[in-house]
């Protein structure tokens, strides 16, 4: 029984040893004073005006969250296409199911205007 565990202990081990020698190394060799430059935030090449902390417009999380289901459907489709002769019309039907509701759900977020960035 103990014998089926060894390759996970081994593999934490491993990954304990990795990460402890690579936070020695760069305690080790970084610098150690770093300049204010450095230090700041960077963001696109320009200084960070106010404050970190603002709140954002829902649209952010809206696409966020639209992208996040259509990527989940492509993660769908492909091990579907791969095993698609195998499932025969059952598997068709099945896969036109989901599309249809999926598709149902981008309509709905289409004419919410969720698609649109600035109104």
């Amino acid at each position: 029984m103990l014998e089926t565990w060894v390759p996970v202990l081994i593999f934490f081990i491993l990954v304990a040893g990795f990460g402890t020698v690579s936070l020695v190394l760069s305690y080790a060799f970084g610098p150690k004073k770093p300049d204010a430059r450095k230090l700041s935030p960077y963001e696109c090449g320009m200084r960070p005006i106010g404050s970190a902390r603002e709140r954002f417009s829902v649209k952010f999380y809206l696409v966020a969250m639209l992208f996040l289901l259509f990527d989940i459907e492509a993660v769908f489709l492909f091990p579907w296409a791969v095993v698609y002769r195998d499932l025969k019309l059952f598997g068709f039907f099945e896969m036109l199911l989901f599309i249809v509701v999926i598709l149902a759900g981008y309509i709905y977020a289409w004419k919410k205007g969720a698609l649109e960035w600035e109104r």
